[in-house]
């Protein structure tokens, strides 16, 4: 048996030639990696600059969303304050007073206040009114009740809560006459927050009551006549005395029915409610870095959401992309083994 480096020595002596097609096959492998080296050598390095443009992103998109925070912080007010402001420009009313100016204007009370058209009306009105804690909420309260007394009025309903969050509810029933001063009065006891007034007509309604009442005392007197001057057999009469009787019940109910709408006319009701800063939700507004944060919070979603649809767009492309370069490293890969198989 012939030892490895006498195998070694007889090769090197008989030197055996390889054949031309195996020459050239060998040549083109051999090739082949040089060229990709020469690719991979002269193309971007896609991993480092992925670990250097990720990092560089995410700082631009810290870096824009702060600096346009603080650019839409420096308005001074809130949103929610500049909305209120707005809407109480646009619908024509002033500012309300401060606490000190304890006399509203009139001219924007005489607007709202019901004017006497000599018909029956329903007014009814809602006021709320902030006072600056719970001492002035007691004070607002019994002053809303002696000014009530004042005008000739009465109290329906009165609840007075004291403490942190003071406020109080009363609802009153004021002279239709009188029921201006009493809006005038009552807006002046604290910074007018709210104002509504409604009126309703009565008069169609007083009309029907007070022309069937009519209509029944005609019928009413009719048939006493009868009874007191005819005579009538006795189902005819027991037939008369009994719608007599169901006459006489229908005008009691609309006598009360034009009481009651007369009491209503005369009489107006005022509700007041009393509150202080802390219970009617007054607005605060936040601080600027606070509006700093916030507004640099809503850059980074919208930039997140920019983002997104991106990635949504461009997700397909890469899918393919991903698939073609996997079928060719496949191909190579076969075309290599197939080569060596040769």
């Amino acid at each position: 048996m012939t030892s490895s480096p006498d195998l070694i020595e007889e090769l090197r002596a008989a030197r055996p030639a390889a054949p031309a097609d195996l020459r050239a096959r060998v040549r083109t492998i051999a090739a082949e990696p040089s060229a990709r080296t020469k690719r991979i050598r002269f193309g971007f390095p896609v991993r480092r600059g992925l670990l250097v443009a990720v990092p560089a992103a995410a700082a631009l998109a810290l870096a824009s969303a702060g600096v346009l925070g603080l650019t839409r912080s420096g308005g001074g007010s809130s949103p929610a304050v500049t909305a209120q402001a707005a809407e109480k420009t646009s619908s024509g009313s002033a500012p309300p007073a401060p606490l000190a100016a304890r006399e509203p204007a009139r001219g924007a009370l005489d607007s709202t206040a019901p004017q006497s058209t000599g018909r029956a009306q329903q007014v009814s009105a809602s006021l709320t009114v902030e006072v600056k804690d719970s001492n002035g909420v007691s004070h607002a309260a019994q002053d809303a009740l002696d000014l009530t007394r004042s005008l000739g009025g009465y109290v329906v309903s009165s609840s007075v809560a004291t403490g942190e969050q003071g406020s109080a509810s009363i609802v009153v029933r004021i002279p239709v006459a009188r029921v201006q001063e009493a809006i005038t009065g009552l807006s002046g006891l604290g910074r007018i927050v709210s104002q509504q007034v409604q009126i309703s007509d009565l008069q169609a309604t007083l009309d029907q009551l007070e022309k069937r009442e009519a209509t029944v005392r005609g019928q009413t007197a009719r048939i006493r006549a009868r009874l007191a001057t005819e005579s009538l057999d006795p189902e005819t009469e027991a037939t008369l005395r009994a719608k007599l009787q169901t006459l006489r019940s229908e005008l009691v109910d609309l006598r009360a029915g034009i009481s009651t709408t007369n009491a209503e006319a005369r009489m107006a009701t005022v509700q007041l409610s009393v509150v202080t800063p802390d219970a009617s939700g007054t607005v605060v507004p936040s601080s600027r870095i606070h509006r700093t944060i916030d507004g640099a919070l809503n850059v980074l979603a919208w930039e997140g959401i920019v983002l997104l649809g991106i990635l949504i767009v461009l997700a397909p492309l890469a899918l393919v992309g991903l698939a073609a370069w996997l079928g060719r490293r496949l191909y190579r890969k076969h075309e290599a083994e197939r080569l060596l198989a040769t």
